[in-house]
């Protein structure tokens, strides 16, 4: 009995031993973004682009490589804000910038010609999210909403912690969001696809939500939103209009990023199963998928990255930029030959018929051999006219005037 216990303690051992050593040898599963990615692609050498996180210094940014219509002007803002992206304007005219990979929200301060920086809060998960209403920043992370009441009078003002109201869903990818109060005075929230190209594992994901300001009535706007970080409402109608990005790994040319448009609650905008509204996707099957999906406004180009979109209604542009829609386009990665690294122009009527999309803000990448310098993020406009667009690449803000 002693010899078999023995004998079985060592094959024991020695079935432990194997199962570490095949253990160790197995592949370390895929990063996020290869996700979905075919066999036949698997000796691609794509992969996303690591942005700069750190300060460059206005002497280094090419400003002068920028080009837009004739009368318009490109200048640089403000400087020392790495990985600025979302923007949002307090009563006072402080600026709040969001973040994603380096887990910093910034304020900018405005002192009539120069622009100081500080950083409101660190360490934070992914918190690209920003928002002002009322006195009070709004920041919304992937796993955290913070409110900082009157802020702009208070630097050192202490975060009301409002996570537990929101319930926010815990997968980490494509979760990092953009935010906005609404004409109505909600707070619209969207919840990307926690994967490249995936059944959803909950329905809490690809979402559009709305919530009052203090977490309570939340409604869900839309579905089958793959991943919209950038929203506005329509000047004459008040609907909401937003980017999507399409899936990666479906070839160079399929799918589009797109622009839609919510013109009552409840509509499908495809995710998992129909891409920009009319492609079937080849990995998560379903009979008729494109069936009932709403139509986007506009295709904005194949993995173009479009993030913030932003109505014009000032009076400083020219009179065909009243109502018009600027989207930026960070530029994309999975595609071969790259795309976007600008910021287009979308003409359409207030129904979203019959848009175009035209070139607005260029000059960031170089089409010869494919170098790129700046990566444009999001819009915001400013009281006198002008349009503030956020680089992530360069953590800077440009100011585009216009003068006859």
């Amino acid at each position: 009995m002693k010899n078999l216990l023995s004998l079985g303690r060592g094959t024991l051992a020695l079935t432990f031993a194997a199962a570490a050593t095949a253990s160790w040898a197995q592949t370390p599963p895929a990063p996020a973004w290869k996700q979905g990615m075919p066999a036949s692609m698997s000796s691609s050498t794509l992969a996303p682009m690591a942005g700069k996180l750190t300060v460059t210094p206005a002497s280094e940014i090419p400003i002068d490589k920028l080009s837009m219509p004739a009368g318009f002007k490109a200048e640089i803002w403000a400087t020392g804000l790495p990985g600025g992206r979302a923007m949002a304007r307090g009563d006072d005219g402080k600026v709040y910038v969001g973040t994603r990979g380096i887990g910093r929200v910034y304020e900018v301060t405005d002192a009539g010609g120069s622009r100081s920086v500080r950083t409101v809060a660190d360490k934070l998960n992914q918190p690209a999210g920003v928002a002002f209403k009322d006195g009070s920043l709004y920041v919304m992370a992937i796993d955290k909403v913070l409110r900082y009441d009157g802020i702009e009078k208070n630097p050192t003002a202490a975060p009301v912690d409002m996570t537990e109201k929101f319930s926010l869903p815990p997968e980490q990818h494509h979760n990092w969001k953009y935010i906005a109060f609404g004409p109505d005075g909600k707070l619209y929230v969207p919840f990307g696809a926690p994967c490249n190209i995936c059944e959803l594992p909950t329905q809490e994901y690809a979402q559009i939500r709305r919530y009052n300001a203090d977490g309570s009535g939340m409604e869900v706007l839309a579905q089958g939103v793959r991943n919209s970080v950038g929203f506005d409402w329509h000047p004459a109608t008040q609907e909401l209009w937003f980017s999507n990005h399409g899936r990666d790994w479906m070839g160079d040319d399929v799918p589009n990023d797109t622009l839609n448009r919510i013109s009552k609650t409840g509509l499908n905008f495809g995710f998992p199963y129909c891409h920009q509204g009319n492609v079937a996707d080849p990995d998560i099957n379903k009979a008729d998928a494109c069936e009932g999906v709403e139509q986007p406004v506009a295709l904005m180009g194949p993995h173009a990255a479009s993030l913030g979109v932003a109505f014009y209604t000032g009076d400083m542009f020219p009179a065909e930029y009243r109502n018009a829609l600027l989207a930026a386009r960070k530029g994309s990665w999975n595609r071969s030959k790259k795309t976007g690294f600008d910021v287009v122009m979308v003409k359409a009527d207030a129904d979203g018929k019959n848009a175009k999309v035209e070139p607005f803000l260029t000059g960031f990448m170089n089409e010869a051999d494919q170098s790129f310098w700046g990566r444009p993020a999001y819009l915001m406009q400013m009281p006198d006219g002008a349009m503030l667009v956020s680089d992530e690449q360069n953590g800077a803000i440009y100011r585009i005037s216009y003068s006859k």
